[in-house]
């Protein structure tokens, strides 16, 4: 089993349910991970084995850790991977529009774990778990830019503790929907589960289940009246953040049906979410030196920028042609 893990649940948790508590405490190790903990006895409440349903309150312990990962039986890929960065211990790479970050239900498609997987020749973290080896964080099957994975256990973990303490700068770029009226904002609203489309977000209550998100934004560029560039940087990681806060500050992402947005006869429909993770600062999870990764903006997205400049663009005014005048002397009759 990996080193165990001590909690302390702090202020505000009433008779809440562990292993959604802890999941809620620990993002990026998901509730099914806690539940395969839970189930191999790995879960202590108050010095206690506990199940997964045990309520916790402010101030109990929690103590935890996970069963050893089995090693990953996914067969890698040769896909062509942009790798920004690598080294023995993690691999950074700008992950494409429409590949799935790891295997799941309804997938069927080589992933980018499957790539990963061919690339590092297996040498990938196992705490993810069989379908996720390596993987620390995801992305939306459309939202290209910088994924980075572990190949050590360690790193891993060191990666994994970033991501749970928010230590980390992570910044996104994206085309929306009209112009906002500020230069820039910070939207606080608690994200949870759609009711009503449960493979949707939204915005929901903290009473009602939904969980803390900052989105802080800046206006880069106004296309006209018609659309802008935002850079977002996020402090949380729910999923869907920056779409469901963009939704609600009332500029959909370009593409995003899902959230919103509508298509225009003014500029081409875009054929993917216009949305784009460029920039991820962490300490390397070995040296703990400062690493900035950097993720070019693709293609597609540069290509919107430039239809929607295009569409904006005022037009040039025509000058009517100088009236001929006779030449020479006119004589006189």
């Amino acid at each position: 089993m990996t080193p165990a893990i001590q909690w302390r649940v702090p202020e505000g948790l009433l008779r809440a349910r562990a292993d959604k508590a802890l999941a809620a405490a620990f993002p990026d190790h998901s509730r099914s991970a806690f539940q395969r903990a839970f189930e191999a006895g790995l879960v202590r409440i108050r010095g206690e084995p506990a199940a997964s349903d045990e309520a916790i309150s402010t101030g109990d312990w929690v103590e935890f850790s996970f069963p050893e990962a089995k090693e990953a039986n996914l067969t890698g890929v040769a896909l062509a991977l942009d790798v920004l960065f690598e080294d023995a211990a993690m691999i950074a790479v700008n992950k494409a529009a429409g590949m799935v970050v790891h295997p799941g239900a309804g997938t069927t498609a080589a992933t980018l774990v499957h790539a990963l997987l061919a690339h590092c020749r297996g040498t990938l973290s196992g705490i993810g778990g069989v379908e996720r080896p390596g993987i620390v964080h995801r992305l939306d099957k459309e939202t290209t830019g910088v994924v980075v994975a572990a190949k050590t256990d360690a790193a891993h973990q060191a990666l994994a503790r970033q991501f749970a303490q928010r230590s980390l700068e992570k910044e996104y770029v994206a085309l929306v929907s009209g112009v906002p009226r500020l230069l820039a904002g910070s939207i606080r609203l608690p994200i949870g589960r759609n009711k009503h489309q449960r493979l949707r977000m939204a915005v929901v209550a903290e009473e009602d289940g939904g969980r803390e998100a900052r989105t802080d934004w800046t206006l880069e560029e106004a296309f006209g009246g018609l659309a802008a560039r935002l850079r977002c940087r996020i402090y949380t990681g729910r999923t869907h953040q920056i779409r469901v806060h963009l939704r609600a500050l009332g500029h959909s992402i370009l593409g995003d049906v899902s959230y919103g947005w509508k298509s225009s006869d003014a500029y081409p429909r875009p054929e993917r979410v216009m949305l784009h993770a460029e920039r991820l600062v962490l300490a390397h999870p070995v040296t703990g030196k400062r690493l900035e990764l950097r993720a070019p903006l693709p293609a597609d997205f540069r290509a919107a920028e430039s239809a929607l400049r295009e569409a904006t663009r005022p037009a040039k005014a025509v000058s009517p042609k100088a009236s001929a005048k006779p030449k020479g002397r006119v004589g006189k009759r």
